[in-house]
């Protein structure tokens, strides 16, 4: 957008920034802001990659931080594993431990002991697929409050109390998600929750394959833009951990990253970036297209008026053209019954193993159906 605009003719176009719950995909698309590269002052990532799956840690540690990334001052834990889409069970094994044990150093850093007593919340709408997640995670769940309170002699070392809700929407329910939650919170007295819930993406490639765990808690339906109360520690009183998967995308989204692609394997084509002799049939990877940036030159060659837009207003533009005629949908894969299914049941069992010192990935079968 050109920057010598008199200030009273600047447009506002907050509302048609990309859609996203991620710490992750925040903080790329602050970092990209920065033209020098710098740092973003207040933030601290640490990132690995091993095996197919990508690990980082966030730490947003002030306000200014908080302001550039657009995202609440804490930790946030990212796991990213593409191969889950393959529903190879045994990559699927390795993502469950590995998160396993990421999540226990995540209850350690978040000051949760051992023995505290821990609601699992079940955020969403079972009838909707792609909003069962957290249910879905609820079923699979190891409760054990009630052993503790019936039977306390019957409960062996390495296990909590631990104590599940699935509280449903404002829509089957007719009470606030939040006020339900306060309610159980007021008489079970938990130590702390963790709450599940389904999340929006910026990218078609999250999608059911990226894990986040944030300490700063939640805003049911957040997703797909609908802002409820939110579940806090300020609105609850003990700290709630919010562990969500992105499961949905809006269709403005998709139709600019359509354009990014289109442009990035055309200027791919213009600059003689070939496919692989030995394998003409195979097509560039999506990684390939967002590395290979197209200079703007050849974008606004290749599509006029439109190329020479920026980002912003690309989205401005794609937003004003669906939104009338009601295509802004909230689009999901197809495919996403099974891959709910499959990722709920390994961040249940990886739940399960770092909230039970007894529990491991080898026999945490035993313990849930």
């Amino acid at each position: 957008m050109n920057q010598n605009r008199p200030q009273e003719h600047q447009i506002d176009l907050s509302q048609y920034t990309v859609r996203t719950d991620l710490a992750r995909e925040s903080h790329e698309m602050a970092a990209k802001k920065r033209s020098d590269g710098s740092s973003i002052p207040g933030v601290q990532i640490w990132e690995n990659t091993d095996g197919g799956i990508t690990t980082s840690w966030i730490w947003i540690k002030n306000e200014q931080g908080a302001r550039e990334i657009g995202k609440v001052p804490g930790t946030y834990l990212t796991i990213e594993a593409p191969g889950l889409r393959s529903r190879d069970s045994i990559f699927g094994q390795k993502v469950a431990g590995h998160f396993a044990d990421q999540f226990e150093r995540f209850l350690q850093e978040a000051g949760i002991g051992p023995n505290d007593s821990c609601l699992i919340v079940g955020l969403g709408n079972w009838n909707v697929t792609a909003d069962a997640f957290g249910p879905l995670v609820v079923k699979h769940t190891m409760v054990t409050r009630h052993l503790f309170e019936l039977e306390p002699e019957a409960v062996a070392e390495g296990y909590r109390p631990v104590s599940a809700l699935s509280p449903g929407v404002l829509g089957l329910t007719g009470i606030e998600t939040s006020d339900i939650i306060k309610g159980v919170v007021e008489k079970a007295r938990p130590d702390f929750v963790i709450a599940f819930d389904s999340l929006a993406s910026r990218a078609l490639t999250r999608v059911n394959t990226t894990i986040q765990v944030a300490d700063t808690g939640i805003h049911p339906g957040s997703g797909v833009g609908n802002k409820r109360k939110a579940l806090t520690r300020e609105t609850l009183g003990i700290p709630v951990i919010a562990i969500g998967v992105p499961t949905v995308v809006d269709a403005v989204t998709i139709a600019f990253d359509t354009i990014d692609f289109v442009t990035a394997h055309l200027g791919r084509e213009i600059h003689g970036v070939k496919s692989n002799p030995l394998d003409p049939y195979k097509r560039p990877s999506v990684k390939d297209l967002q590395d290979y940036r197209t200079p703007d030159e050849t974008v606004h060659r290749m599509m006029g008026l439109f190329g020479a837009l920026g980002d912003d207003e690309k989205r401005q533009l794609i937003h004003e053209v669906l939104s009338p005629l009601g295509q802004n949908l909230i689009v999901t894969p197809k495919e996403v019954d099974s891959f709910m299914a499959a990722i709920a049941k390994i961040i249940a069992n990886s739940v399960n193993c770092a909230l039970h010192e007894s529990v491991n990935m080898e026999n945490v079968a035993s313990h849930v159906w």
